[in-house]
């Protein structure tokens, strides 16, 4: 009886992680015979829960919708994903830390006793690092209007917003209102990004979302193809995102003999990369030194022009000096004095 109550459990869990599972994946992951696992679906409906049977060739099982499972059905490794999850959630929209915390208190205290031991051994803490740019964290309000029209397929109408958070007044030049198609959520580098269709331009823009004012539009719309069908590469290659530079000690910018995709897709968080021309750009990026700037903008490999303060150009200039004196390590010798033994195969 025991055994068969654990199944069940661990059968609804199953059901509840994907939307349809056919019977032999089902007891091959339970570990019984179809039979048995056919038997166990009758268990948990004779309990209340809803299963429907999906018919055909790529038919199963599904657990009704609208039914509301218990947090206890978590097992082990669930149990610690929670745990990890909720402790290490990005600081990104208004509350999350405090929310994410009581989230995890409530779970805890549900727990079966064995689970809530694997949850206490994992209390982290913690350490932001230096290259980490979350952008400001954003209205709970504003990303569930943009996620809930990016689900439902409905059309935003956004004001951008100040970088310091501020609505723009109408004719101010840094007041832009449009109409978009929302298609997708993006967070990248602690910055939550929506990739819409703005239908004010009619071009595929990538937007900060801490940056809109949305408010849906009542108004549907057909889901269109990407260009080139590749989510991530589309937001990284994307220069114009609405970025703005990190707060660094040392700040500097610099011409690169590169396309501004190019260099928008290695660039580091944080920085700003301004569209010149086909083959040009201008990267915008801190550190916590001089140096530090110089270094990455060597990263690139291209020719770099119109640097920005002098300092930087200082900086750079003394990296080429410090890589134009380094020398290779010295040659082994053998211990007899001679020429070091030739290498072998």
């Amino acid at each position: 009886m025991a055994s068969t109550s654990h199944r069940a459990l661990r059968l609804l869990s199953l059901l509840a992680s994907r939307r349809q599972w056919p019977l032999g994946e089902l007891a091959e992951r339970l570990e019984v015979s179809t039979r048995t696992a056919r038997r166990d679906i009758e268990t948990l409906r004779d309990l209340g829960y809803r299963i429907t049977t999906v018919h055909g060739p790529d038919g199963g099982y599904r657990l009704g919708a609208g039914h509301t499972l218990p947090p206890l059905l978590f097992d082990h490794d669930q149990a610690l994903a929670v745990a990890v999850a909720l402790q290490t959630a990005p600081t990104t929209t208004f509350g999350l830390d405090h929310d994410a915390a009581r989230a995890l208190s409530t779970v805890h205290q549900v727990m079966p006793a064995e689970l809530r031991a694997a949850m206490e051994a994992l209390r982290l803490t913690r350490l932001r690092n230096y290259w980490e740019f979350p952008a400001p964290p954003i209205d709970p309000a504003a990303l569930t209007a943009v996620g809930t029209a990016a689900r439902h397929r409905q059309v935003l109408v956004t004001e951008t917003l100040r970088p310091d958070g501020t609505r723009p007044d109408p004719g101010d030049d840094d007041f832009r209102r449009a109409r978009l198609e929302p298609h997708h959520l993006v967070v990248w580098a602690g910055r939550w990004y929506l990739v819409a269709y703005d239908l004010t331009d009619e071009q595929w823009r990538v937007h900060r979302v801490d940056r809109l004012h949305p408010r849906p539009a009542g108004q549907r719309f057909t889901a269109r193809d990407l260009p080139g069908g590749d989510l991530a590469h589309f937001v990284m290659s994307s220069h114009d995102r609405g970025d703005t530079p990190a707060v660094w000690e040392c700040l500097g910018s610099a011409r690169l003999d590169l396309p501004a995709e190019v260099v928008a897709r290695f660039a580091p968080g944080g920085s700003v990369v301004e569209h010149l021309d086909a083959g040009h750009s201008r990267l915008t990026l801190g550190a916590w030194s001089w140096a530090g700037v110089a270094g990455i903008l060597a990263t690139f490999d291209a020719e770099l022009t119109e640097l920005r303060p002098p300092e930087l150009a200082e900086a750079c200039q003394r990296l080429a000096r410090r890589l134009t004196g380094a020398t290779p390590p010295a040659a082994p010798t053998s211990s007899r004095g001679g020429r070091p033994p030739a290498a072998r195969s």
